[in-house]
């Protein structure tokens, strides 16, 4: 029953959430204000947006095949691109359940053991967070001044530090008793964190490393680009600094993470991190409805195609090796 229980809590609280921000959203803003940056939005920019998010899907599914290949299979693109299209569409309704999804295919399609497919997929996440951090990493450098001088007024600075020394004395604390722990938790634990070091190693230790990583740097910076891009589609927006661009576009890859698909959070992430430059709620929760909107289009229509097409080429495919003469 806890089991249950806490499976029913990982489902149910993004969809409150999802329903609050939605309740939020429509009953404190008033939508006829937002409505006419759709209007007069340049669609050219959102479309070209649109293409950059579209090449940075495929090259995920281009890039999986180099963490499959080590495991001694193989897998077709199409099989691999309508596995992250679905994905991508099943997590607007139950998060992460994409991930299930998307090994679910390989091993359905592909031979590929559940088990090894959705390894696969925790590795290559492991990757894109490293990416992640490490482009938050940079707009620290580059904002540090606006950054430090917002803590600085909302945090005082000796208590911000007191903080981060209990909270690392707690980690260490935390750290100590799952490594010296045979309770269930702490074996748990420690299997988890021994699988996601097998996964860093397998990226280290395959054969297409480098390929590996050029297709990640790929998808990261079609990522920025889509978001800088469609930017310029509202005058108002058009012409931010590159760290307001890069905050903005850290929180809505937060709330991606942490919701269904960023649905109704992820405006209000955008206009939150616009406004720390005083750039007008406005166009800045109507820039985030546009790009999610772009965005979330592409993968419904790309993912329910793929949900169509994905028996019928597989059928097809078994059907022309069935043809083939015997040697």
């Amino acid at each position: 029953m806890r089991a249950k229980a806490k499976k029913a809590l990982r489902i149910a609280l993004p969809i409150a959430l999802a329903v609050f921000f939605g309740w939020y959203t429509f009953s404190k803003l008033p939508i006829d204000q937002i409505i006419p940056y759709f209007k007069t939005a340049n669609y050219s920019w959102i479309v070209l947006g649109m293409f950059m998010g579209l090449l940075s899907n495929l090259s995920r599914a281009y890039r999986w095949k180099y963490l499959i290949e080590p495991l001694g299979y193989s897998m077709r693109f199409p099989n691999g691109a309508m596995a992250v299209f679905i994905a991508y569409l099943a997590n607007f309704g139950i998060p992460r359940s994409g991930e299930v999804l998307r090994a679910a295919v390989l091993t359905n399609y592909e031979n590929v053991p559940f088990q090894k497919s959705f390894g696969t997929i925790i590795a290559e996440r492991m990757a894109d967070m490293v990416v992640l951090l490490s482009i938050v990493a940079l707009t620290l450098l580059i904002q540090f001044d606006f950054i430090y001088a917002i803590l600085e007024n909302t945090f005082q600075p000796k208590k911000l530090l007191l903080l981060g020394v209990v909270g690392l004395v707690f980690c260490f604390l935390i750290f100590l008793y799952i490594k010296k722990s045979q309770s269930k938790i702490a074996l748990k634990v420690r299997n988890f964190v021994r699988g996601l070091l097998e996964g860093v190693l397998s990226i280290v230790r395959m054969k297409r490393k480098w390929a590996f990583i050029f297709h990640t740097l790929f998808i990261w910076v079609m990522y920025i680009m889509m978001f800088y891009v469609t930017s310029l589609a509202l005058d108002e927006i058009n012409g931010v600094s590159v760290g307001a661009l890069l905050i903005a576009f850290i929180a809505g890859s937060f709330t991606i993470a942490a919701t269904n698909g960023g649905i109704f959070v992820y405006p209000l992430a955008i206009g939150a991190a616009f406004s720390l430059f005083g750039i007008p709620e406005y166009p800045s929760i109507a820039f985030g409805w546009i790009i999610w909107s772009s965005q979330t289009l592409t993968i419904i229509v790309l993912g329910s195609l793929s949900f169509l097409f994905l028996p019928l080429y597989n059928n097809k495919a078994k059907a022309v090796n069935n043809d083939k003469p015997y040697s």
